[in-house]
């Protein structure tokens, strides 16, 4: 079966409307350049304010929202609704490492966030990973055992089978540092082995895309993409430049057709 990669940028809180629309059109450019490969799949999540001039610009590269409420519409100041985002995204990103550090979102929440996301038709892209306390305890895989029993809890198997799930461990976030190519890998296997006994379905959990993020980089990005369970990239400060997010989308290129 050949593996299919998502390279996806979160642009977090950078990039004006402007400079969003300049990356963009200058990404699609480069991108149009290499050879037609339905395998990967190049995706941004920039800053609220860029999604609607965004929208439909681009054929080759899709977008996502950083976050959502988990209700459609009320007096929630500053939220965004799944209303608001229809017709401008495909995905949504739930749960990333700096909604639950800073902003303190629970996993129930989390839980809440995903079940708007698919009823809106949204693909969810749900974060989870350890902190640097709970690696250095030995507790990796129960934190992510906990993570996706509670976020995933009440999907159905069906409704599972539609999520994206990216692997960051919190302290490889920002930091420089990332997990080696092999911790990367045992997590990913063990995500992948959680999602089988989830989804009832024969090859459904294979098909899962699981991303790896948290200082992917030109210089390690192929060794990461390269192991058998890791499906792609959510990348952070690389994806603010085109040379160094590009090099990366080639990489996935390269494995593709490999």
């Amino acid at each position: 079966m050949k593996k299919e990669y998502i390279i996806a940028g979160n642009w977090k809180m950078y990039k004006t409307v402007k400079e969003s629309l300049d990356f963009v059109e200058a990404l699609e450019e480069k991108v149009s350049a290499l050879p037609r490969n339905e395998a990967v799949e190049i995706l941004v999540f920039p800053p609220f304010t860029s999604l609607y001039a965004l929208a439909g610009k681009s054929h080759k590269i899709k977008t996502g929202a950083q976050n959502l409420h988990f209700e459609e519409k009320g007096a929630f100041t500053g939220e965004i609704s799944p209303l608001m985002l229809a017709g401008l995204v495909d995905y949504v990103l739930i749960g990333h490492s700096e909604r639950r550090q800073i902003f303190h979102e629970t996993d129930a929440e989390i839980n809440k966030k995903i079940k708007t996301a698919l009823n809106h038709g949204f693909q969810p892209v749900l974060c989870i990973g350890e902190t640097l306390d709970e690696r250095e305890a030995g507790k990796t895989l129960s934190t992510i055992q906990t993570q996706l029993d509670q976020d995933l809890d009440g999907l159905s198997a069906e409704e599972i089978k539609k999520l994206v799930i990216a692997y960051e461990p919190v302290w490889a976030i920002g930091t420089g540092k990332n997990a080696t190519p092999q911790q990367a890998q045992e997590a990913h296997a063990f995500i992948r082995e959680i999602l089988k006994k989830k989804i009832a379905f024969p090859g459904a959990a294979e098909d899962t895309r699981i991303l790896y993020g948290g200082s992917v980089k030109p210089d390690n990005s192929y060794d990461l993409l390269s192991r058998p369970d890791v499906n792609g990239a959510l990348i952070g400060g690389a994806s603010l430049k085109i040379a160094d997010f590009f090099v990366i989308i080639q990489d996935a290129y390269k494995l593709a057709d490999g």
